[in-house]
C-alpha cells in the first residue's frame, strides 16, 4: 500500500506540474512573436463593459466547479461537506491538467482522493465512473447538436488552414475522435448497465494477445472498476440520475462561456454569433482529446489562435488566448500545488503512520 502511494504522488513532482506551463506559455510565446501586433495590444482599453464580461467570465468560473462540487456531493449521498467537495474537485482538476486528456485525465487519480476522503472504494468507483460517463454524454449529445445546427462552414471555414489538408485534417480529426468517444461510452454503458462481467472478459480476452500482453493488468483493472461501478448503480432511480445530468450540462456550458465573455470583454468592432462560438469550444474540446500533452497545452492555444482569431483584432489572438488559459487551464495547477501537500499529509501520511488514530478534524 505504502508503495502504491508514493507511485502515485509521484505523478505530481514540481517537473510535471511545471511541464503543461512551460508547453503551454512556450506555444504562446511562439504564436505571440509571430502573429501579434504590439500597436492593436496598445491600443487595448479597459472600459465599464471591459470589467462587466471579465467578472461575467470569473462568474462562468465559479459556476463551473459550483456545479462539479453539487454533482459529487449529490452521488456521494453527501458523504462529503462543501469543503471536501471543494478540496476533491480542486485536486481532480489538479490531476486532469497533469495528464493528457487521451488517457482519460485525472479520472483514476480522482478515485484515490475520493477513496483518501472516507468515501468506501466501490461508492468511489462508482461516482467517478459515473461522472466521467455523464461527461461523455454531454459531448456526445451536444458535437452533432452544435455541428447541425451552426453548420460545418461557419465551424469549420475561414479559418487558417481552410481548404488546405490541415484544415481538412481538422474536420476529419473533430469527428473521428467523437465517434471514438461515443462508441467508447457506448461500451462503457452497455457494461454499467447490461452485461459488466461480459464485457471484463471480452477485454480480457482481447489484451491476452501476445501484441497487448503488457495491457492485460490494466484491462483487469478497468474490468473489475466497470463491474463495482454496475452494482453501485443497479438499484439507483431518476432520482439520482437528473440532478448528475442537469448538474453536468450547466458545468460544461459554464465552462464554454467563458471564452464568449472574453470575446465580448475585448470587442474589435464586428458581430459575431454566441451560439457559433460555443460552437467551436465543442469542436475545439474534442480535438484537443487527441494532445499527448498534459492539459493539451500546446494544442489547446494553437486551436484557439485558428479558431477562434477572427473574432478578436488582428495581432490579439495569441493574447487572448492566454488569458483564457490563464482563467480556465492555470489555476487549477496553482490551487492543485498549493491544496496537496496539507491534503497528503491529511489523507495520506497520518493514516500510514498512525493507522490506529482517529481522522483529523474535518477542515
Amino acid at each position: 500500500m505504502v508503495k502504491d502511494e508514493v507511485n502515485i504522488l509521484k505523478n505530481f513532482s514540481i517537473t510535471k506540474m511545471l511541464m503543461p506551463v512551460v508547453i503551454g506559455l512556450g506555444i504562446t510565446g511562439i504564436l505571440i512573436w509571430r502573429t501579434s501586433d504590439l500597436d492593436a495590444l496598445q491600443r487595448v482599453q479597459w472600459t465599464w463593459n471591459t470589467t462587466f464580461w471579465m467578472v461575467m467570465a470569473l462568474l462562468s468560473l465559479v459556476v463551473r466547479d459550483w456545479m462539479y462540487m453539487v454533482r459529487i456531493r449529490h452521488l456521494t449521498d453527501k458523504k462529503l461537506n462543501w469543503w471536501r467537495a471543494f478540496v476533491v474537485i480542486m485536486l481532480w482538476e489538479f490531476a486532469s491538467a497533469l495528464a493528457p486528456g487521451m488517457i482519460g485525465g485525472g479520472f483514476f487519480f480522482a478515485i484515490w482522493f475520493l477513496t483518501r476522503e472516507g468515501i468506501d472504494t466501490g461508492s468511489s468507483i462508482t461516482v467517478i465512473t459515473f461522472t466521467s460517463f455523464l461527461d461523455g454524454i454531454f459531448l456526445a449529445v451536444m458535437a452533432p447538436l452544435v455541428y447541425f445546427a451552426v453548420g460545418r462552414s461557419e465551424l469549420f471555414e475561414g479559418t487558417e488552414f481552410t481548404g488546405s489538408f490541415l484544415g481538412s485534417s481538422i474536420f476529419f480529426a473533430f469527428w473521428t475522435v467523437y465517434f471514438i468517444i461515443l462508441a467508447y461510452k457506448l461500451f462503457v454503458a452497455y457494461a454499467l448497465f447490461v452485461n459488466p462481467v461480459f464485457v471484463k472478459r471480452a477485454m480480457v480476452g482481447f489484451f491476452s494477445a501476445p501484441v497487448l500482453r503488457r495491457w492485460r493488468r490494466s484491462a483487469v483493472t478497468t474490468g473489475d472498476q466497470l463491474i463495482v461501478a454496475a452494482r453501485g448503480l443497479k438499484h439507483r432511480g431518476w432520482s439520482y440520475w437528473w440532478p448528475a445530468l442537469l448538474t453536468t450540462f450547466i458545468s460544461w456550458s459554464a465552462r464554454y462561456s467563458i471564452v464568449n465573455c472574453i470575446l465580448h470583454a475585448f470587442p474589435d468592432g464586428s458581430h459575431f454569433s454566441d451560439l457559433v462560438v460555443y460552437a467551436k469550444q465543442v469542436v475545439m474540446g474534442i480535438i484537443v482529446l487527441l494532445s499527448p500533452t498534459p492539459g493539451g497545452s500546446g494544442l489547446a492555444e494553437f486551436i484557439f489562435n485558428d479558431f477562434l482569431g477572427m473574432y478578436v483584432a488582428p495581432g490579439l489572438a495569441p493574447a487572448i488566448a492566454l488569458l483564457w488559459r490563464l482563467l480556465s487551464y492555470y489555476p487549477y495547477i496553482l490551487i492543485g500545488a498549493i491544496i496537496l501537500p496539507r491534503w497528503v499529509r491529511r489523507n495520506v501520511i497520518v493514516p500510514l503512520v498512525h493507522p490506529s488514530a482517529e481522522r483529523a478534524e474535518k477542515e
